[in-house]
């Protein structure tokens, strides 16, 4: 009882000081802004086997500082016959995977009559340099962190962000994409990029945001901060040796966090961003026991989406699905995931 008070309180408190979601996404647009350049698709390889046509491309995504063009390798799955413009399915890796371990995923769309596309996030898969799991992604997060804030990257979550709305954009010019049918799924990293960027970018019309829910502030307020924190342990360690501090603690959370995903503690947490999806089929995947979600937080950005969809007029387009485990996507999770975008795609 004392702690759903608490809770409602500290929603109560959050409340009064979110702002227009109009606003928040203003915002979240300009923070991640950058020059465009052309998508210049590159083909690698094009398969076709069982009915199912599968493609290896590369797409431009932006121009950096050293003339350098940034790159994003995409896998994409689709029905060897597609009758006029199909559905397609953006599907998100998770911290130290790959797009080529989302090609089932891919495969499951394509065989529904959707395309299906997993991409590399940064520092990730073809994007790594060669360093296994997770490796270069967190190198690049601590080569942020010292970095001086103009000439620093964003791996942390925003650069990936971007490739996905570059993705987007050349997914909408594909003569077999229909523009109005898009989804993104994604998890645990994948799943807080599916509602950073999908939150903002009203093109995608489905979403399901999987083991990635929350709210950094919560977490970092009430000393839940660790499972987070661990999913890229040696750049919070470098940061902690850099404050002077024997160990990670809230604090080095506070100014890591603060620096290298600008804004996540304030209107781009998730109580403020899931806002943003209402009017939208919106369906959410947590886990009770998640040390890297903790529910207490997820819960305050459930209660905000809410609220938003109802006042929206479409509660119904909202779902959320809590198991009693940990971080992972039960079986009958990810089912509910495909018929999620079986009946709001199809």
């Amino acid at each position: 009882m004392k702690t759903a008070l608490a809770l409602l309180l500290l929603l109560l408190a959050q409340d009064s000081t979110l702002k227009p979601a109009s606003d928040v996404r203003a915002a979240f647009l300009k923070q991640l802004d950058r020059p465009k350049v052309d998508a210049d698709a590159k083909t690698i390889e094009t398969k076709i086997e069982g009915g199912l046509v599968t493609e290896h491309l590369t797409i431009a995504s932006e121009k950096k500082r050293s003339g350098e063009i940034e790159r994003v390798p995409i896998l994409l799955v689709r029905p060897e016959k597609i009758e006029g413009r199909a559905a397609a399915v953006i599907v998100l890796h998770g911290t130290g995977g790959t797009k080529e371990g989302q090609r089932g995923w891919c495969a499951d769309l394509a065989k529904k009559g959707m395309i299906g596309v997993a991409i590399d996030a940064r520092y990730h898969g073809e994007r790594s340099g060669g360093a296994k799991g997770a490796a270069a992604y967190v190198e690049a997060i601590a080569r942020a962190w010292r970095a001086k804030p103009e000439e620093m990257e964003h791996p942390f979550y925003y650069d990936t962000v971007w490739d996905l709305w570059r993705t987007v954009d050349w997914l909408i010019a594909r003569p077999d994409v229909d523009p109005k049918r898009l989804g993104m799924i994604g998890f645990s990293m994948g799943g807080i990029q599916t509602w950073l960027a999908a939150s903002a970018d009203e093109r995608i019309k489905v979403s399901v945001p999987a083991i990635g829910v929350q709210s950094f502030r919560w977490s970092l307020e009430n000393d839940k901060w660790q499972g987070r924190a661990k999913t890229i342990a040696k750049a919070h360690a470098e940061a902690a040796k850099d404050l002077g501090e024997p160990e990670v603690n809230q604090r080095v959370c506070r100014e890591l966090w603060g620096k290298i995903i600008p804004g996540i503690l304030g209107d781009f947490d998730g109580p403020s961003m899931l806002r943003l999806f209402a009017g939208r089929p919106l369906l959410l995947l947590n886990g009770e026991q998640d040390p890297n979600c903790p529910i207490e937080g997820a819960r305050l950005a459930f209660a905000q989406a809410e609220a938003a969809f109802k006042a929206a007029g479409c509660p119904e387009k909202l779902k959320i699905l809590v198991h009693p485990g940990g971080h992972s996507v039960p079986p009958d999770h990810q089912q509910a995931a495909r018929d999620w975008f079986e009946k709001w795609l199809r």
